[in-house]
């Protein structure tokens, strides 16, 4: 039983989660045992140093992060019955699509039949836009963010009260294992707005406790005064920016050691190991990667520990798999293979095996820093065609559109991005028409900035447009090669 496990004073703690989250304590999970789901996870336990190798490892909710194996798949197993049967009843999205696969929610009786469910896919969430995939009224709904599709068309996530109360939690135990405490300073350069980022990590850094910089993106030479000025301890921010004030840091001629700067939480777009180390020797900082996505919360999904062995995944409230993204087929641990992504216990707009097309690897093991739940690997690509560009989702369908809206230059297209000093830039290469390949180069430039102003527009983020002569972007089969990223990650 649980409380064996977790010692005499865990009924206590429980009690109070129950009593502040108003859910049942006590429920008896589909095989009848005793199991206690607060269903928040809440950290209602004291945030103290209570890590190994040196008390530099710290935990946030100890129990949840240190649950042994089996006791975390009971806690998972009931949680996912739970959410089967109240998106079946709520979503007609969800009740369609099981009833097509012949699927009733009395079916799912564990995590072990979580592979009997179906698929559910960005498309799913355009066709569906905006409030379709949605569990609750909307007069429920607290918080909306979105992220730029593939149509001009966000995707929109909504969040109840609840739903921002397990971010607080997830992002809480995100940056304590990086090392933040009630003593530490967060300054967060990461978007706010419909961008979940900025939001996601202010709400997680004032759950431990920590004082927040709200500095939010851009005005770079300010970033620094602050940090300079304010003693900020942790930035939180997209890598490339982290190495962008670094840079900016050095033009002014500051040295990191005059800054109290002492670690940074990093995500919103891929990188590499290789720049891991350059942002801790530029910095001075000890770097650490997260990972999330709007679909399933935002930040908070996944991050490191000062192991820096991959990435633990708050799996009580986000069930992690590997699959193969051509059959579809479950993959063993150590495996990779394409993340799915189940949310266990979001109330406004649960996901049940959310297809996010991003290549990892998953591993079991416990790691050395104490923590018993499941890692997955830094990302180790795509398994569509989506680039991530300074934060932002940019998809090849996005230009083609744009393009054949104006009807002003041929269908063939090439995007190439690449890192110049530290920061992602996109570049655009559409081939001219024969007819065109004879103007006046005047002509030419003011049909460029013509195509910049709209890709800017549908893209959200800006792009150089390059007019290429007739037939020089390659083809392969017939097929033009959309996408070269010369970043190295």
């Amino acid at each position: 039983m649980w409380k064996c496990a977790w010692g005499s004073g865990w009924m206590r703690q429980v009690r109070a989660a129950q009593s502040l989250t108003g859910y049942t304590v006590g429920t008896k999970n589909p095989s009848g045992k005793f199991h206690a789901d607060f269903v928040l996870g809440f950290s209602f336990f004291s945030n103290k140093k209570q890590g190994r190798m040196g008390g530099t490892n710290l935990y946030w909710n100890k129990p949840i992060e240190t649950m042994p194996r089996a006791q975390m798949a009971e806690l998972q197993s009931a949680r996912l019955v739970q959410q089967v049967r109240r998106v079946y009843r709520q979503v007609p999205f969800y009740r369609e699509q099981m009833q097509k696969a012949g699927l009733l929610p009395e079916e799912i009786r564990s995590i072990d039949d979580i592979g009997k469910l179906p698929f559910i896919t960005k498309q799913d969430m355009r066709d569906n836009y905006p409030y379709g995939l949605f569990a609750v009224p909307l007069a429920e709904i607290v918080r909306l963010h979105a992220s730029s599709g593939t149509t001009g068309k966000h995707t929109v996530v909504g969040y109840t009260n609840r739903d921002l109360g397990i971010w607080s939690e997830v992002m809480a135990r995100t940056l304590t294992a990086a090392g933040a405490t009630k003593q530490s300073l967060i300054q967060v350069a990461y978007g706010y707005g419909l961008f979940t980022g900025g939001l996601g990590v202010h709400y997680g850094a004032e759950a431990i406790g920590a004082s927040v910089i709200p500095a939010s993106s851009g005005n770079t030479q300010r970033q620094i005064m602050l940090m300079k000025d304010f003693g900020t301890t942790m930035l939180a921010c997209t890598p490339s920016y982290a190495l962008f004030i670094a840079e900016t840091m050095k033009e002014m001629g500051i040295q990191p050691g005059e800054m109290a700067l002492k670690a940074g939480v990093f995500g919103a777009e891929p990188w590499s190991q290789k720049m891991r180390l350059e942002i801790e020797k530029a910095l001075g900082i000890k770097a650490y990667d997260i990972y999330g996505l709007s679909e399933i919360i935002g930040p908070g999904v996944a991050c490191e520990c000062s192991c820096q062995n991959g990435l633990h995944v708050s799996e009580d409230h986000f069930y992690p798999e590997i699959i193969d993204p051509t059959t579809g087929k479950t993959l063993p641990y150590g495996e990779k293979g394409e993340l799915v992504l189940t949310t266990l216990t979001k109330e406004g707009m649960p996901m049940l095996r959310y297809r996010t097309r991003d290549l990892s690897v998953l591993t079991a093991e416990p790691c050395e820093c104490g923590r018993t739940l499941v890692r997955m690997s830094k990302v180790l690509g795509r398994s569509d065609d989506m680039l991530i560009i300074r934060g932002v989702n940019v998809f090849p369908s996005q230009v083609e559109s744009v393009l054949l809206g104006l009807g002003e230059t041929s269908p063939h297209y090439q995007l190439i991005v690449d890192r110049v000093d530290n920061l992602d830039h996109l570049t655009v290469l559409v081939e001219m028409t024969e007819n065109m390949f004879s103007d006046e180069i005047r002509r030419l430039e003011v049909l460029e900035h013509k195509i910049e102003a709209e890709l800017a527009s549908a893209l959200s983020v800006s792009a150089k447009v390059r007019l290429v002569g007739p037939k020089t972007i390659e083809r392969s089969e017939g097929k033009a090669k959309r996408v070269i990223d010369k970043r190295n990650i």
